[in-house]
Order: structure tokens, then C-alpha cells, then sequence
């Protein structure tokens, strides 16, 4: 007999990919003592999206919650998705802040760290790695599985081998996007078992439907570990349901030894919360049948689709997916996982909606190209590389990426002063600096009134006591069912703003909004000689739809007024959209001359945002 073990992602991938991330650790709590006696291998509870996710939709700490579920399920090792050098954020920490993290999230509860680097370079896989074996963790180095010509078998192991020198205790092969196929799982499992000579776990997403083929595979030629979620919140972008996998594997020589009755009754639970809830199940559609087309994974499939939505251009979806795989050949082939996935698709949108390849480049993609997020995976295009960086170097081979981030412990902890009581909300902060900052805010002080922005009227609605969590939640709902766009909650000094849409931030503007910060340069448009403005003015208009604001901070000055002289490449302001922060910029050089946009205000495709005057 040869069981295999089996991780459940439901309380973490699973909810992410199906579920936006926003179960709740109510939702949690009454099944947890359950799912902690069912015998996984692991229970993937943490990391990824989720913690980011806790502070800016949920109002949970996501400390407390791994706390708290670490109570109610101690007999189950809990594992969490770390992104390497970036944590659970979308860029790179410094080397003090991540040896910190790692270790405040093993005294919380993390068991088994899963750490995977978006480019599978091994640099940024070592200061995490190492902090994990110093609080004796389990290491479980993760390999971003992609297919293209420069990714290859030999090219899997030698990375694997790596991860083996730093100490992995397992191997994961993680098919974010749901590209494998089963005689690759078997072959590459097999090359592992024979080459590296660790346990393997196999992480598939359903997707395309290879994921029960694959896992099959993968345990005849020796996988060790298999990933599942219940089956509320499996298939489609998740994982295949532990139902179907430990009902398949009955009566061999893998079989798990899990209770499907067990399991069916926790699966009663967790289809009704996803009845309660009202949320969709995990299904397969044509369009994500042609991932092994695409090559595009779920998550970014889904993020494609709102976009969009939002800019009005629906219709565009196969020009973008026609585009994705043009902008990552272009770039070196990376691997479209998290943070990269966000970098190409963002180009490639732009690209289709400009009309005009490449001449609207986030500061992303530019950092990628210079080799702030790692080695590129091959080579890239020497004509893109050249447009993009114009007279920048990229970085030299033998610098670490990491390397360049020299924010201390001690800096971060100074900036959030007394509001932090930890040196988890210290760590928090260092992450997500304003969305932890409008957390311990509005957790330390209450909220007393908030303020109901309808145009140029407010009406103040006064509590007698401090409005509770509870209270907020209510407001939101019914700001959600209102025209009102945003509501603000003021607690003297402090202002936490709730934006349709949005989640809970400060008010006027959160500075740092996950996952990618976009930087738009935008060409001047001729002003027809109308409304009293001469013809010699021109403008700069909106890309798309988002929120204006008009200094990089809360409290900041903004980056422009009436009269001021801007130089090319001078920021105008910025554009909240798509969940990116947008840095406008000038094309060329001029005096402002109108500000048509008031700060914090929404705007449609196309806004005029400024008027000015072109100089010499």
C-alpha cells in the first residue's frame, strides 16, 4: 500500500479563485473542529491573497484570524502560499522585513510554508527559505509550472535541485494554470521522484478539466501529496473535489483512508454557506477549455473580463487573449502567476485599447525588463527592451533583486508609531501600509459619525455611541444598494472612506492599492477653440474609467496646480482603475492651465483631466 495525502485548499485557494477571497472566519469556525479530524496531510489556510483580502474587504485581522483557526484545528498541520521575497504582497520586502514575517507566521501557526518565486528564480526563493528552516518549518519549495520554449523537463529539475540545496524538505509542482496534462504530470513526477529524491505534491486547478486525470497520473509515477478542495468550491478555477478524488482512489493501493462520509457531511456544510451567500459554484466554460490555447489561468481570465467591463470594451476579450501570449514572448516567456500574470495581462490590455503597442508601459513591466523582479525565463525582444528602457541599464546579472530593498524593521515600525501594538500589526503595516493603518485606526479609536458624500451635499447621520464593526457593515450595504458613491467615517483626525466598490481605505487617497501600480504617459489631444479656451491648449484625458486623485498621499501636496511649468514625463495625477493605481504623466513639456477634475472624483473614458499649454 502506497496512501496518498491530501492538502485541503478550501479555506484558502479555493475561496480565492472561486469566491473573490472573502470567506470569512465566521464562516470558518463552525466547521473547523470537523475538517481538523478528517486526516489531511495539510490544511492551506493562509497566505495569497488572503491576507490582504482580511484587511481590505473583510475588516479581520489576518493575524488573529490564523490565531484563531490555529485554536480550532490543532491536530492538522496549516500551510500557507508564500510568494518568495514578496511575501503575500506584489513586489519585493527587504531581506529584514521577510525573515520577520516568516517568523511571527510560524509562532501563529503556520506549519508548512508553500514558497514559490513568479519567474522561478532561485534568488528570490533564499531569504525565505532560510528563515523557515531557522524556526523549523516545513520548507516546500514550489515550481511555477508554464509551458514554452524555454521552459523545459531540464529546466524543472535543475530548479528543483536548487530548491533542494536550500534546504525543501518537499517539492510541489504548482499548475497555477491548469496547463498540465497527464502524461507530463507522470513524466515530470517521475523525473523528481528519480532525480531530486524528495516527496512530490502536485497543486493542479481544475480549469480545463486534466487536474483528476493529472493527479491520477501523478500518484501511479509516485506523487506523494495531492491537493483538493470540498466540493462546494471546487472545479471550475479551483481545485477537483476531495469527494471525487478519495472515491476514486478506493480500493487501490493510494487509497487516502479518508471518511467520505465525513467529508460529504462537511461538504453539506459549506454548500450551504455557498447557498446563503448566493455564490457561483466552480464551473468550466469554453473559454476556460481553451487555456491550453490562451495559456491564460482563471484568476486572470476573471480580472480580464472586469476590466472590460469597466472601460466598456467587452467586446475586446479576444483581442487580448489574442494579445497575452505576443507581450510574453516579447518579455522572456514568464510564468503568468502572481505578480507577472498582473504585469503582462495589464500590458496587454493597454495595448488592445490604446491601439498602440507598447507606448503606454506600466512602471511594472519596466521594472521587470530592467530585472527588478528577477531573471527572465528567456530572452527577450532587443527592440521592446530598447523602446521600454530607453537610456536605462538593466540590472547587472549579480545583483539580487531583494538585495536593492533596505527598509528596516525598525523604520516601519516608526512610521505607524503608536497604533501599532505588535510586531505583527508593525509587519502588517510594512505590507500594506494603508489598508493596516485604516484597520488600526478605525479598530483603536471607533468611528463616531459618518458622512454620506451626495454631490455637493452632506447630510451627517450622529450615533450616540461609536459605531461598532457591525454598524459599518450596514452602511456599506447600504451604500451598495444606493446612488451614494462613497461614504467617509470621521473619528477626529481620522478619516477611513468607504468607496462603492472599493472596501475600506483612508479617505482622500490610498496610496499603495495591490497588484499592480500602472503608469500611464498620455499624448496631448488639440482643444477645438470653443468655451472661451484658445486653440494653442490641448489636453490630457482619462484611459479609462476610474477615480482621480491628485496627490500621491493622504495629506500630500498634489503633483500639479494652475500655472505650474511640467516637464515630459512629470506626474499629473493619479488614476485609480482596475484596481491599479495609475500614475498620469506628461508626453511632453507645458504650463497647466485648467484642472477639470476635482480630487477623489470618478471619471468615464475619455474625461478631460487637464488643460495646458504646450511650451518649447
Amino acid at each position: 500500500m502506497r496512501p496518498v495525502h491530501i492538502t485541503d485548499t478550501t479555506l484558502r485557494d479555493a475561496h480565492q479563485s472561486l469566491w473573490a477571497t472573502r470567506m470569512t472566519l465566521a464562516d470558518m469556525l463552525p466547521i473547523l473542529p470537523k475538517m481538523d479530524s478528517v486526516g489531511y496531510w495539510s490544511l492551506e489556510v493562509w497566505g495569497g491573497a488572503t491576507f490582504d483580502a482580511a484587511l481590505r474587504f473583510l475588516d479581520e485581522n489576518p493575524w488573529d484570524r490564523l490565531r484563531i483557526i490555529k485554536r480550532h484545528a490543532p491536530k492538522t498541520p496549516l500551510q500557507m502560499l508564500l510568494r518568495g521575497q514578496n511575501l503575500v504582497g506584489y513586489h519585493h520586502y527587504s531581506d529584514d522585513i521577510v525573515r520577520r514575517f516568516v517568523h511571527a507566521s510560524s509562532r501563529n501557526g503556520i506549519d508548512v510554508f508553500r514558497v514559490f518565486d513568479a519567474l522561478n528564480d532561485i534568488r528570490n526563493i533564499e531569504v525565505s527559505a532560510a528563515a523557515i528552516k531557522e524556526c523549523g518549518g516545513h520548507f516546500e519549495g514550489a515550481i511555477s509550472y508554464t509551458v514554452s520554449p524555454v521552459h523545459t523537463l531540464d529546466t524543472y529539475l535543475e530548479y528543483a535541485q536548487e530548491l533542494k540545496e536550500l534546504g525543501a524538505d518537499t517539492i510541489c509542482i504548482k499548475d497555477m494554470a491548469g496547463m498540465l496534462t497527464p502524461f507530463r504530470t507522470a513524466k515530470m513526477v517521475s523525473a523528481l521522484k528519480d532525480e531530486i529524491g524528495l516527496p512530490v505534491h502536485v497543486h493542479c486547478h481544475y480549469i480545463g478539466g486534466m487536474a483528476p486525470m493529472n493527479y491520477l497520473k501523478g500518484v501511479e509515477a509516485g506523487a506523494d501529496i495531492i491537493d483538493t478542495a470540498v466540493v462546494a468550491l471546487a472545479f471550475g478555477n479551483s481545485q477537483p473535489a476531495v469527494e471525487m478524488i478519495v472515491a476514486a482512489l478506493k480500493e487501490s493501493e493510494y487509497d487516502s483512508g479518508l471518511d467520505l462520509d465525513l467529508l460529504f457531511e462537511i461538504a453539506h456544510y459549506w454548500e450551504g454557506v455557498r447557498e446563503k451567500k448566493k455564490l457561483k459554484r466552480g464551473v468550466t466554460t469554453l473559454l476556460q477549455m481553451e487555456v491550453f490555447s490562451h495559456q491564460v489561468p482563471g484568476g486572470m481570465m476573471s480580472n480580464f473580463i472586469s476590466q472590460l467591463e469597466l472601460q466598456k470594451a467587452s467586446d475586446r476579450l479576444p483581442d487580448v487573449l489574442a494579445e497575452v501570449p505576443k507581450v510574453r514572448a516579447e518579455v522572456g516567456y514568464p510564468p503568468l502567476v502572481t505578480p507577472l500574470s498582473q504585469i503582462v495581462g495589464t500590458q496587454a490590455v493597454i495595448n488592445v485599447l490604446t491601439g498602440k503597442r507598447w507606448s503606454v508601459v506600466p512602471q511594472e513591466m519596466k521594472e521587470y525588463i530592467r530585472g527588478y523582479y528577477g531573471k527572465a525565463p528567456g530572452p527577450m525582444d532587443d527592440e521592446i527592451v530598447a523602446k521600454v528602457l530607453g537610456n536605462d541599464k538593466p540590472l547587472a546579472p549579480e545583483v539580487r533583486p531583494g538585495s536593492l530593498v533596505t527598509t528596516t524593521y525598525e523604520q516601519v515600525a516608526a512610521e505607524i508609531g503608536d497604533l501599532a501594538h505588535s510586531e505583527e500589526d508593525v509587519l502588517m503595516y510594512a505590507l500594506f501600509p494603508n489598508e493596516a493603518r485604516a484597520y488600526l485606526e478605525l479598530h483603536q479609536q471607533g468611528a463616531e459619525r459618518a458622512v454620506f458624500l451626495m454631490g455637493e451635499e452632506a447630510n451627517t447621520v450622529r450615533e450616540e455611541d461609536s459605531v461598532d464593526v457591525n454598524q459599518i457593515r450596514e452602511l456599506v450595504k447600504l451604500l451598495e444598494s444606493s446612488d451614494v458613491s462613497e461614504i467617509v467615517i470621521e473619528e477626529g483626525d481620522t478619516k477611513v472612506s468607504v468607496r462603492k466598490g472599493g472596501g475600506i481605505q483612508p479617505a482622500e487617497f490610498s496610496s499603495e492599492v495591490s497588484p499592480v501600480a500602472q503608469r500611464a504617459t498620455l499624448s496631448g489631444t488639440p482643444v477645438p477653440a470653443e468655451g472661451g479656451r484658445p486653440a494653442s491648449w490641448r489636453t490630457v484625458v482619462a484611459p479609462m474609467v476610474g477615480t482621480l486623485y491628485r496627490s500621491a498621499s493622504p495629506g500630500a501636496p498634489p503633483f500639479v496646480e494652475v500655472g505650474d511649468i511640467v516637464a515630459e514625463g512629470q506626474p499629473l495625477c493619479i488614476l485609480e482603475a482596475m484596481k491599479l493605481m495609475n500614475e498620469i504623466v506628461a508626453e511632453e513639456a507645458g504650463v497647466i492651465r485648467e484642472i477639470a477634475i476635482e480630487n477623489a472624483q470618478p471619471v468615464e473614458y475619455g474625461t478631460v483631466l487637464f488643460y495646458y499649454e504646450p511650451v518649447a
